[in-house]
């Protein structure tokens, strides 16, 4: 059974775990603070990061788009649906779209989000925590608007967000989504089309782990479980 480290609400580790529930895999959580860089961990990955993937007779595997591209090598020519396409064109786009949403839409929404209302209540000052920054969030919250009306956009010209069927892309994009849900920070009544998209993908079993995880002290959204919100 793959075994996977991650803090339950980074939103690289939801995606990776939901490209594995894509895959039909039963994974191993194991939660990983990895803002206290603890020796052993260390040792599986010196980078300090998460996610990291660790399987049985191969070494750990760190980083969500390194493992997309492991899962899909390992495994893409021995499934129907494969999560990164066979042909060129769409592989691209759907690796741009991977790119779009693990760093650029974490760099200014989903990980401002997180850090400052969920990690750094549990980081010493050395680490970076504190009370959350106010400017962080106010910009993090703007910035998740032109995000949401560049998903409508593409998906007003196509079912999912690299094409005609669903990709790492829509999970990259669902996962980085989740965790800002989860706070209530995603405006879905700016965009329906992207509301309708993420319905869609939310109601995949692969999701059902992901919407069943709550934090003590910080209550989920009521949109974050609905699957008709």
């Amino acid at each position: 059974m793959p075994t996977v480290f991650h803090p339950p609400f980074c939103p690289h580790s939801r995606f990776v775990r939901l490209a594995l529930g894509e895959y039909g895999f039963a994974v191993r959580l194991i939660e990983e603070r990895a803002w206290e860089r603890r020796r052993d961990f260390l040792v599986i990955n010196p980078a300090g990061t998460t996610p990291v993937l660790v399987e049985e007779g191969q070494p750990p595997i760190p980083g969500a788009a390194i493992i997309a591209e492991y899962l899909d090598e390992a495994f893409g020519n021995t499934l129907e649906r494969r999560l990164l396409p066979r042909e060129a064109g769409p592989r691209v786009e759907t690796r741009r779209l991977m790119s779009w949403f693990n760093d650029k839409f974490f760099a200014e929404v989903a990980g401002p989000l997180t850090t400052e209302r969920l990690y750094k209540r549990h980081m010493t000052i050395d680490a970076g925590g504190g009370s959350p920054d106010t400017e962080v969030l106010r910009a993090a919250r703007n910035n998740i608007r032109y995000h949401m009306a560049y998903i409508g956009w593409l998906l007003r010209a196509r079912d999912w967000l690299a094409g005609d069927r669903m990709t790492y892309a829509d999970l990259a994009a669902a996962a980085h989504l989740s965790a800002a849900d989860y706070l209530g920070d995603v405006p879905w009544n700016e965009d329906e089309a992207a509301k309708n998209w993420y319905a869609r993908v939310k109601s995949r079993p692969s999701f059902r782990p992901i919407l069943a995880e709550t934090l003590a002290g910080i209550p989920a959204s009521k949109t974050y479980a609905d699957l008709d919100f």
